[in-house]
């Protein structure tokens, strides 16, 4: 990491507060601009981002406490390796969180809503052919939006979370080329949601999911490469966190 990686947030003046240096250490660990398994260095980083170890340590026990970071006692915070044990946990997670929450949404959302998750759908549709980046930018908010019309907060908290975890390795995968049906899907489930078929939306949501599993260890092999050599989502999340 140098310093031109670990920027503070407001152009040259250091950060200020302890949420603004969470912000920007958050994002580096979702991309990865902090390498997998990486030991922070505390004192280091505190320089780089221009803040007293203060504000620092609450931020580093926040995303440790969020999942983001392993704290380990008398060693001190280190970046969750990338491995697929790690990254099959988030898709069977993602897979219980949003099955349940789409049975929930065929029971609960009104026709309006669903008219506007269609709406939704079709726009993903329409900027699947941008790049990888916007993809996901797209795809998060599809499925964002049907979780929030099972009107429950908590699976809504958790997904967003779980979003965040998830986002390099599911950029990787659409950035290898691998979305190529995935906006016909979410048409198909809308579709199924607004007849009220809960499990047919239910099993396709399954196989949506379900189909990124076989593809771990190849995205996980891509995922390194583009860490150690150019990790262009980190500079597309650095300056969204800027």
């Amino acid at each position: 990491m140098t310093d031109a990686d670990a920027h503070p947030v407001s152009g040259d003046a250091p950060l200020r507060s302890a949420d603004r240096v969470y912000a920007r250490i958050k994002a580096m660990a979702i991309s990865y601009r902090l390498r997998p398994s990486e030991r922070i260095n505390e004192v280091e980083l505190a320089r780089q981002l221009g803040v007293s170890r203060t504000p620092l340590r609450e931020a580093l026990n926040r995303l440790a406490a969020e999942g983001f970071l392993e704290a380990t006692a008398n060693r001190g915070y280190s970046v969750l390796p990338l491995d697929p044990k790690r990254v099959l946990t988030f898709y069977e997670y993602r897979a219980m969180l949003e099955i349940g929450a789409l049975r929930l949404a065929a029971a609960r959302a009104t026709d309006e809503a669903l008219c506007g998750l269609a709406g939704l759908a079709q726009r993903t549709r329409e900027m699947a052919a941008q790049d990888a980046f916007a993809q996901l930018t797209a795809d998060e908010a599809f499925h964002t939006r049907l979780v929030a019309l099972a009107d429950n907060a908590e699976m809504l908290r958790s997904l967003r979370s779980l979003n965040e975890r998830m986002r390099f390795i599911r950029w990787i995968d659409l950035d290898k080329g691998r979305g190529e049906h995935w906006t016909d899907e979410h048409m198909a489930m809308v579709e199924m949601l607004r007849a009220r078929d809960a499990e047919a939306a239910a099993a396709l949501m399954q196989a949506h999911i379900a189909r990124r599993l076989d593809r771990i260890t190849e995205m996980i092999r891509a995922g390194f490469a583009e860490i150690y050599t150019g990790n262009t989502l980190a500079a597309r999340i650095l300056g969204d966190a800027a």
